[in-house]
């Protein structure tokens, strides 16, 4: 849920607006004349963002996440059984 309001209003309402926007999931904008928007979200958001993009600038870890997303489309996924992962990894 994203509310946006300017920063006239935002200073009025600046509690609120914390409170809403530290729920996962909900964004405020704050506008001000001249400015570029200012977005204020929940930290667990903002982690999350940042971790996408790190994952998205992985050239090889987007590479891998498209073959594992094609080969499961076309029914060719191979999986491991537990039982042998936990047995190579000595757990």
């Amino acid at each position: 849920m994203t509310k946006q309001v300017t920063a006239t209003q935002a200073r009025k309402e600046f509690f609120m607006l914390l409170d809403l926007a530290s729920k996962p999931g909900h964004q405020v904008t704050i506008t001000h004349e001249g400015h570029l928007p200012v977005i204020m979200m929940s930290q667990e958001d903002f982690e999350g963002w940042v971790e996408t993009l790190e994952i998205m600038s992985d050239p090889q870890l987007m590479k891998d996440l498209r073959n594992y997303e094609k080969q499961k489309k076309a029914g060719t996924l191979k999986t491991i059984p537990w039982e042998k992962v936990k047995k190579k990894l000595r757990l």
